[in-house]
C-alpha cells in the first residue's frame, strides 16, 4: 500500500452508457477495487449525466480516494456523498486540470464519450509538455482499432510509443502496465 500523499493519480475514463460492452459496471468495480487495494488515487471525468457510478463505489468501498472533476449539470447521486468534486464550467479547462492532475491513464471499454475525453486529456498533456502513459483495457478487443492506429500511425512518428500507449487484457495486467510506466517515467 501506498502511503495517501505518495499515491498515483490516475485518470480514469469510463463510462456505462450507451451501447457496447454489458460488463462495464463490473470492469469498473473490479478497476476500482483493484487500484484502491494498491494504494492509487483515482481522479475521473463527470460531464453530460455520465457519471462512472460503479468505479467511484468500488474505489470508495475498498477504502480509496475519488476525485471528480465535473461540468455545472453534474447532481452527485446520494450514494456519493462526500466524494470531492470540483466543478469547472468550459469543457477545455475541465480537461487541462485533469491533465494537470493525473500522472497516468486508464481507459476502460465505454463509450465513445469516454475515449474522446481520454484523447482531449492526453493531448491537454502534451500540450503542457507532459506525455502521461496510457493503458487500454481492451477486454473483448474493444480497443482494438486504437491498438492498430498506435501501431501504424503513432509508431513512425511517436518515438517511444510503446512506453506511452500500452494495452492490457486484464486488470492485473492493466496495474502492472500502469505501475511500470509511471516507474519509468519518474
Amino acid at each position: 500500500m501506498v502511503a495517501p500523499g505518495n499515491a498515483p493519480i490516475i485518470a480514469v475514463f469510463a463510462s456505462d452508457r450507451g451501447p457496447g460492452d454489458p460488463e462495464r459496471a463490473s470492469m469498473m468495480s473490479q478497476t476500482g477495487t483493484y487500484f484502491a487495494r494498491r494504494g492509487a488515487r483515482i481522479i475521473c471525468l463527470a460531464e453530460n449525466g455520465i457519471i462512472p457510478v460503479p468505479l467511484i463505489t468500488a474505489t470508495r468501498a475498498a477504502g480509496g480516494h475519488v476525485e471528480i472533476i465535473a461540468d455545472p449539470s453534474i447532481v452527485l447521486p446520494p450514494a456519493l456523498a462526500g466524494v470531492a468534486m470540483e466543478v469547472i464550467e468550459p469543457r477545455e479547462e475541465r480537461i487541462v486540470r485533469l491533465a494537470q492532475l493525473a500522472k497516468a491513464y486508464v481507459a476502460l471499454p465505454g463509450s465513445l464519450a469516454s475515449a474522446s475525453a481520454l484523447f482531449a486529456t492526453w493531448s491537454a498533456a502534451k500540450l503542457q509538455g507532459g506525455t502521461p502513459p496510457v493503458v487500454m483495457l481492451n477486454r473483448h478487443r474493444a480497443f482494438e482499432v486504437v491498438r492498430g492506429y498506435a501501431a501504424d500511425v503513432l509508431a513512425p512518428g511517436l518515438a517511444g510509443h510503446e512506453r506511452a500507449v500500452q494495452f492490457a487484457d486484464t486488470i492485473e495486467d492493466l496495474w502492472a502496465r500502469l505501475s511500470r510506466l509511471m516507474a519509468e517515467a519518474r
